[in-house]
């Protein structure tokens, strides 16, 4: 990752005019990675503290991990899970290797084990802040991401699933994203099928591929070539994947072994205490989804928002640090800043060279000063202009 220090140019260095062209654009950035503009830059910082303060109004406090730490200390726990989207370079101080995080859920497990070992449990913590990515996926290709996000750690209440859930749905309505829907999912159910049907490492291989692949046709054709009648409810809670109730009552019915009943039992209980917090709210089941979902260990939870904006959250049930239970959100708000509606753009006061803008900066103008007499309100963006002692709207072009 690191490029090192450029070396300092020799005073008569210089570059032959025909090499000009040649010059990478300095607009151009890595793959994966974009520059985010105004007022973007500042809505999206804006969701952000709107969706912290949410999160504070329910007990749940601010932590700040570091962006990188050291490769042992990062990719242990949960983290191990993410390692390999890890971006990792040699710390010149200590000569040790370290890692830029690609998740923050496994940092703030980390604080939790450590620094507040002590503190009394369950703990509730929120975080902001940005990941870095090896790799993006073609349906989200971004290599830097913002997230902001709970946890809840050293509870294995159901009461705490529900609750960032309910939380996270909560604060997407402070800033005006609703309505949203819950997906709930169990991605460690078609392991523990897997797992008790003891598959030939081929077949499991591809029944997992199809799975994954949501195609129906591989998945019968797997299980028939299985022959092991605990995996035929796999085409079935396939297809009852949708409305809580059905899904619900199909995973009821099916032949699971004990673990796979345990995660049964738990999804239901999940869904009924949502449910009650939040009677509106719509909440779909997947029993067999399990992409994307690296450290979760029970329910998992993703929300989508209306209309096709795809995910704005994920999150859900996993094993902290020193092996205490903990269950999460994790917020996306690049996701979020597409869906959140667009307020009015606030009010820029020009004001000319000379005078002072203080008292209008108290009645909510922002205000622009200029630095020079060759400034203009039209250059500077502004909707009002400082006349005779008044702000005065300026006409709106087109």
């Amino acid at each position: 990752m690191g490029a090192g220090l450029a070396e300092p140019r020799r005073p008569c260095q210089t570059l032959p005019l025909f090499m000009t062209e040649d010059l990478p654009n300095p607009a151009l950035l890595p793959a994966g990675f974009a520059d985010l503009l105004p007022p973007d830059a500042a809505r999206e910082a804006a969701l952000v503290e709107a969706m912290m303060a949410a999160f504070a109004q329910h007990g749940y406090e601010r932590v700040k991990p570091p962006l990188l730490e050291f490769e042992d200390s990062l990719l242990t726990g949960s983290g191990a899970a993410v390692a390999d989207q890890t971006f990792r370079l040699m710390d010149p101080v200590s000569q040790r290797m370290m890692g830029l995080r690609a998740d923050t859920t496994p940092q703030v497990a980390r604080i939790a084990a450590t620094r507040l070992a002590a503190e009394p449990r369950p703990l509730r913590l929120c975080y902001a802040g940005q990941v870095l990515r090896v790799r993006g996926t073609q349906l989200a290709p971004e290599r830097q991401l913002p997230q902001a996000g709970i946890e809840v750690i050293g509870s294995d209440a159901i009461e705490a699933d529900a609750e960032v859930a309910i939380v996270a749905v909560e604060a997407l309505a402070a800033i005006g994203v609703a309505p949203v829907s819950l997906d709930v999912m169990l991605p460690s159910l078609t392991p523990a099928l897997l797992d008790a049907a003891g598959l030939a490492p081929a077949l499991r291989a591809s029944l997992a591929r199809a799975l994954d692949r949501k195609d129906s046709a591989a998945v019968e054709a797997a299980v028939r070539e299985a022959g092991v009648a605990m995996l035929r409810c796999l085409p079935v809670l396939m297809a009852a994947s949708g409305p809580a109730p059905a899904a619900l009552a199909a995973l009821q019915q099916a032949d699971l072994p004990p673990a796979g009943r345990a995660l049964a039992q738990a999804a239901a209980a999940v869904i009924a205490a949502i449910a009650r917090r939040a009677p509106g709210l719509s909440i779909t089941l997947d029993p067999v989804e399990f992409r994307g979902f690296r450290y979760h260990t029970g329910v998992a939870f993703t929300l989508y928002g209306p209309g096709l904006g795809g995910e704005l959250a994920r999150g859900g049930r996993y094993i902290s640090h020193n092996g205490e239970p903990a269950t999460g959100m994790t917020l996306y708000p690049d996701a979020v800043l597409r869906a959140a509606p667009r307020g009015a753009e606030p009010a820029r006061l020009f004001i000319p060279l000379g005078a002072d803008g203080a008292a209008f900066r108290a009645q909510g103008f922002l205000t622009v000063v200029a630095l020079s007499a060759m400034d203009t309100p039209e250059s500077l963006r502004c909707t009002h202009s400082l006349q005779e002692g008044r702000a005065v709207a300026l006409p709106r072009k087109g």
